[in-house]
């Protein structure tokens, strides 16, 4: 959330900006920002990679990149006035002299704002030859793009690198999840509805749904995904974040380090998955070859330069419980995979059943109340609720139906422009708001509890289940919840 808008010039550096993150989204969400007039007039975007190349050539990337990754009419005025903000520097991330053109760009009357968009193993690398390059003060803000480190150990080589050079209140962690307006709704729909405060725990909350679902193969990035999985690329960071704001205590402010505290609390609450368990905890499949919008794709192993003897995670499916108070005995069903049917991320929280049915004749069994929130690609909250159907009924019975009362941000909100995730956190940081960015602590706990089930798997014998592209995952991901007579939640899920 903005929690001050007193907007300040800053220099705003992106180291990596010939990389795909770049030209997809932090350059287009740069023009957005500069659209909306939310850039200070003295605000500067210096490039920063390691090619050589021209301002002029330079900025026909940018402008580019910006037109295609732009699904909106392109303002030429707001594109004329970013171009005009916008440098370039050649700069071998490994040579400490190169980073000395650094200090031509800096001005004491400007924040640096430093975006790496490279690889976490050169972080350290920048950092020093910054150093180096004595351009760095209290002022200077970093931010770090996903994923930080493999392992609990590589991150904590990572973090220790960065903050050799920058304390904590200088760093932001980038998870591009919590700038969704929809996850940042989940804090206004807790704390400022009294109909879901009083009802936000284990006496009246059933079970919790967390999906996040690609219909997308590895699209080229098969080197790096199958040294990561899908369980260090999506649960590690994207799904935890998400479950940690649907399962935190109300923070006593909204101050960045009140809402960061209580997202670590549940973290460390959460019940370790290890060689003991993992069996009935956790699902992970492998897709093979099938038909996504009824286009013939290949499998996981049939994908170009594949290791045909992988067992990397393309799908995986979790039973996490919290042990605390509030959350005792209910569990959180967590899923994510890929070349799953649709593109779709959303939380739904299943309400428990009335105790008494007094509507026997007309709904034998009454189901439980649903609360949505749709993350993509329809963002908005949806509410299920029992409702009499309209007409003549007979004397001593009433038929009734499931109804959704639906907020569609796309309906509610016509005239205004749903922001992308990193236009938001991009203005949080030149903002110098840290509440939509992820603390160390928050990093490293994550990963305890990741790690944790990363080694039961690589002990166990069973490889990742098979499950067919275009289908919601291997049968075992069923039977997590079937056994506790559950399902998982496929009503927007199945729309394409």
């Amino acid at each position: 959330m903005v929690l001050d808008n007193n907007l300040e010039p800053c220099d705003f550096v992106l180291y990596g900006t010939g990389g795909d993150l770049a030209r997809r989204k932090l350059l287009p969400s740069l023009y957005q920002l500069e659209k909306a007039n939310l850039l200070h007039t003295d605000t500067t975007v210096v490039g920063v990679a390691r090619q050589e190349m021209s301002k002029e050539d330079y900025l026909q990337m940018v402008e580019e990149n910006i037109r295609k990754f732009n699904s909106d009419t392109i303002c030429e005025k707001s594109l004329e006035r970013l171009l005009a903000r916008i440098s370039y520097l050649k700069v071998d991330f490994k040579n400490m002299d190169d980073y000395k053109a650094l200090k031509g760009i800096s001005a004491p009357t400007r924040n640096m704002v430093c975006y790496f968009a490279t690889p976490p193993s050169i972080f350290g690398d920048i950092c020093n030859g910054m150093h180096q390059a004595d351009v760095i003060d209290d002022s200077v803000r970093v931010v770090l793009e996903k994923p930080i480190g493999h392992d609990l150990a590589s991150s904590k080589v990572i973090n220790d690198q960065v903050a050799a050079f920058f304390s904590e209140k200088q760093i932001y962690r980038i998870d591009h999840y919590l700038g969704k307006e929809t996850v940042l709704n989940l804090i206004a729909l807790r704390f400022a509805n009294s109909l879901f405060t009083n009802n936000w725990d284990h006496n009246c909350i059933d079970h919790v749904q967390i999906s996040v679902a690609e219909s997308v193969g590895i699209e080229g990035r098969w080197g790096y995904f199958d040294e990561a999985g899908q369980m260090r690329d999506m649960v590690q960071n994207h799904l935890l974040q998400i479950l940690t704001l649907v399962a935190m205590e109300p923070p006593p402010t909204l101050e960045a380090d009140s809402i960061r505290n209580e997202k670590v609390k549940v973290l460390k609450a959460l019940r370790p998955i290890d060689s003991s368990n993992v069996d009935q905890k956790t699902v992970r499949g492998q897709y093979t070859n099938g038909f996504i919008n009824g286009k013939e794709v290949p499998g996981y192993l049939d994908e170009p330069d594949a290791n045909t003897t992988s067992k990397t995670e393309t799908f995986v499916a979790l039973k996490v419980e919290i042990d605390n108070w509030r959350w005792a005995g209910v569990p959180f069903y967590l899923r994510t995979g890929k070349r799953l049917p649709s593109k779709v991320s959303e939380v739904v929280i299943y309400f428990k059943k009335q105790p008494h049915n007094l509507f026997k004749d007309s709904f034998p069994s009454l189901p439980p109340n649903k609360l949505t929130i749709r993350l993509q690609p329809d963002e908005g909250v949806e509410v299920t609720v029992m409702n009499k159907l309209p007409g003549l009924t007979g004397t001593h019975s009433m038929d009734l139906q499931k109804t959704k009362l639906n907020l569609s941000f796309s309906e509610t909100f016509k005239d205004e422009r749903i922001a992308d995730a990193y236009e938001k956190l991009l203005l949080e940081v030149m903002l110098g708001n840290q509440a939509l960015f992820v603390h160390r602590d928050e990093v490293e706990q994550a990963w305890t509890w990741v790690d944790g089930i990363m080694d039961a798997w690589r002990h166990s014998s069973e490889p990742p289940a098979p499950y067919q592209a275009g289908t919601w995952g291997p049968v075992s991901s069923i039977a997590l919840l079937a056994r506790e007579d559950k399902a998982w939640y496929e009503g927007r899920v199945t729309k394409k």
